[in-house]
């Protein structure tokens, strides 16, 4: 009997873009304790006349990324998720682009690998901490409009979008780094 293939959170990867003029990607890695996703499915509910229950559609999805980290100054994303509830920004300014690399799914090419670039609004729910402790910002990246299918190359930082069919229909590269334990993106 075969083992399971299970999916552990180091082999998906998060980057947050912080750049203000061009892209500039950073690893979401130290300092968060969790990022999440939710693709809270929008469900529409119908019992007709002649039905005896009533049946569910989904009708859409409403994305949305719950986060909790440590604040560490040193740690780029997390800073400019600070900044964005410190100086209350709105609307665009509260916006950022995020990828979430599926690094589990195999390289496509060279260090290069399935990822999708939602545009995210940053909702900082809260920046809290009691005495001796490290203080935790906390929210969500709530997703605007839909993501982009793509790749996005762990070691230039550098993000295409391609057809989902691309994905599912290209061979991945077999890595012995992705068997390991160790991650495989750098803080660099």
């Amino acid at each position: 009997m075969a083992g399971n293939n299970t999916v552990m959170r180091n082999e998906i990867a998060d980057f947050l873009n912080v750049g203000k003029d061009t892209d500039k990607y950073v690893f979401m890695g130290t300092g968060f304790n969790t990022l999440d996703e939710n693709p809270n499915a929008q469900i529409d509910t119908k019992a007709y006349i002649s039905d005896k229950s009533a049946s569910n559609i989904i009708k859409g999805y409403q994305p949305q990324y719950p986060l909790d980290s440590d604040l560490i100054e040193s740690e780029e994303a997390i800073m400019e998720l600070y900044l964005i509830g410190r100086n209350r920004l709105q609307g665009v300014e509260a916006e950022r682009d995020y990828i979430r690399v599926e690094l589990f799914m195999g390289e496509l090419e060279a260090d290069t690998y399935p990822a999708r670039k939602s545009r995210v609004a940053v909702e900082v729910s809260g920046v809290t901490g009691g005495g001796a402790e490290v203080i935790h910002v906390a929210g969500n990246l709530n997703n605007v409009g839909d993501f982009v299918d793509g790749k996005f190359n762990i070691v230039t930082k550098t993000f295409a979008a391609i057809k989902s069919a691309e994905i599912a229909t290209t061979e991945p590269i077999v890595s012995e780094e992705i068997a390991t334990t160790e991650p495989i993106v750098s803080e660099e």
